[in-house]
This record gives C-alpha cells, structure tokens and sequence, in this order.
C-alpha cells in the first residue's frame, strides 16, 4: 500500500524529469502500481481512512511523483458521497480543449507540495485527453471542470512541471478576472 512517504516532496529533482513513454504491454508489476495508486487516492478522500492511514486527501497522482519517470496517471474523483469514478491514463496527449479558462478559486493543491501557495493557475475548463487502458486499448477521454484540472495537473507532471510554476510570480492572481472560479 502507498503511503504519503512514498511521494516525493517538490523539492526533489526527479519531479523535473520529463516522463518517458509507456511501452505495452505493462508488467504486472506495473498493474500493481497503478492499483496501488487507485488505491491511495481513493482512501485518501475517505476521511475515516485518511486519518487511520496518515493520507492527505489527494484526487490525482503521476507515475512521477512516486519516484516512476514513466507516462502515466490515475485521478480519482468523488462525484457524489462515497461514489467515485476512476482514470487511468497511459500515454496520456491534451487533443483538445476548450476557449474558456477556470481556477480553482481555495487554490490548487498537490500532493508533492507541503505548503500553503498563493495564487492562481489558469487552466482550460474542458479537455480532451488521448491515451491508452491498462489493456493497452486507445482511449479519449472528454473532462470538464475538476477533473479537467486533475487532468492538466497530471499531465503537467509528466512534463517536469509543479503547479506552483504557473503561478506568477509577480501577480499571483494575475488576469482573474478573465476566467471563471471553480
């Protein structure tokens, strides 16, 4: 099982890496990793299993962020009270997004980012994502709001970039009036 141990803090240097594709098919080693990370995302936003197992509550997680320099991510979103739906995307590409740009107004957070950060991260409201399943099946994924946020954090990682780096450092709300707050 993973823990928060087990993700590394902004501050180390292979968060910087970029990510290397995916070859198929995955290892069941790899099967495992992703499973694990479902796992922990999802008991993370479970309070009671959040605070027996030390986790902060978290919706998205890169293969990065675990110490694996591969291309792929799981977001994990609660849609309603205990209901959750689940991605895995391997290889994952933005093919699309929309005109419209969010924010999300409490601040985005991270799991690899012990601490408060001011400011905003301009982000497209509604993405599609292509990929690959764990089978190796291409896949396009259509995601609005929250999960299109997730989507971009993640593959954002993949990128060597911490959310923190769109933050301007200058204006840290720097054009909000221009996009809409989620």
């Amino acid at each position: 099982m993973l823990l928060m141990k087990d993700i590394l803090d902004e501050k180390d240097k292979r968060l910087r890496e970029v990510s290397k594709e995916v070859q198929f098919p995955l290892s069941d080693e790899k099967k495992k990793i992703i499973n694990d990370m479902v796992e922990f995302l999802t008991n993370s936003q479970i309070p009671e299993l959040a605070e027996k197992y030390d986790l902060r509550p978290g919706m998205g997680l890169a293969a990065i962020q675990i110490g694996i320099p591969e291309r792929f991510f799981v977001v994990v979103n609660e849609y309603d009270e205990g209901q959750f739906e689940t991605y895995v995307i391997i290889n994952p590409k933005i093919i699309s997004n929309s005109e419209e740009r969010i924010y999300v107004e409490m601040g985005e957070g991270c799991l690899s980012v012990n601490r408060e950060v001011e400011g905003i991260i301009p982000r497209y409201a509604r993405v599609t994502v292509s990929g690959y399943d764990v089978d190796g099946n291409k896949i396009n994924v259509r995601a609005r709001e929250e999960v299109a946020i997730a989507f971009q954090h993640e593959i954002d990682h993949l990128n060597g970039i911490i959310f923190v780096d769109r933050i301007d450092k200058k204006n840290p709300f720097k054009d909000k009036e221009n996009m809409r707050a989620i």
